[in-house]
């Protein structure tokens, strides 16, 4: 009895060896699907509220499909790519009034935390850097869809301008305080959207020609 013992363990210990072991749940890098992703903002005013959005912006997404605690979002904004279709009053929030662009080119936020609501609602920590100003800010975040191979998040969290220098105002417009961010954002897993990309152009390359007989 023995021997069979120690022939089981001996057989026990080198299949542990031997065999792979199982996968652990890992952040993967995702991308951004340009076409169907938006960051907007809404500033209140008197007179209108100002509807905008960035043209120019980045980020570095880590995500955890099994566990989505475990991931991670930087985003890089250049803070002189915003729009509100209105030239005049892009200008001026581009001024020191407001964003101050010219001397802080870019908006950034980096994500310290992600906690769980339910299944489908988070909640992301984080540091948002406008203006040279770094404050702590929380961003509800649902998720929309998490399939093989991409996902969609978005949320609505509001900022309050003064906190990062923008004291600015006018007695004939007042500007309200508080800043409304809007995103939507369609993510694409990176090794899955450059295997694609590859059999595409796969497909678009000539047959080779055949030799002369």
């Amino acid at each position: 009895m023995k021997k069979i013992a120690l022939v089981f363990s001996f057989w026990i210990t080198t299949l542990q060896v031997f065999l792979p072991a199982p996968a652990h749940a890992e952040k993967r890098p995702y991308v951004l699907d340009r076409a169907h992703c938006q960051l907007n903002f809404i500033g209140e005013a008197l007179f209108v509220s100002a509807h905008g959005y960035f043209e120019k912006w980045d980020a570095d997404l880590q995500i955890d499909r099994d566990n989505l605690e475990n991931s991670s979002v930087a985003l890089t904004i250049e803070t002189a790519s915003l729009n509100t279709r209105v030239e005049r009053r892009d200008n001026h929030l581009r001024s020191a009034d407001f964003f101050d662009a010219a001397n802080h080119p870019q908006i950034k936020f980096v994500s310290t935390k992600v906690s769980r609501v339910d299944d489908k609602n988070f909640n992301l920590t984080g540091d948002l850097t406008i203006r040279g100003i770094t404050k702590p800010v929380q961003v509800p975040v649902k998720l929309v869809f998490l399939r093989e191979g991409d996902a969609r998040f978005k949320g609505e969290f509001q900022v309050n301008r003064r906190d990062f220098g923008m004291n600015y105002n006018s007695r004939m417009n007042p500007v309200e305080d508080l800043v409304t961010i809007q995103f939507d954002m369609h993510l694409v897993d990176k090794a899955v959207m450059e295997a694609q990309q590859q059999q595409r152009q796969q497909q678009r390359l000539p047959d080779a020609p055949r030799p002369p007989r």
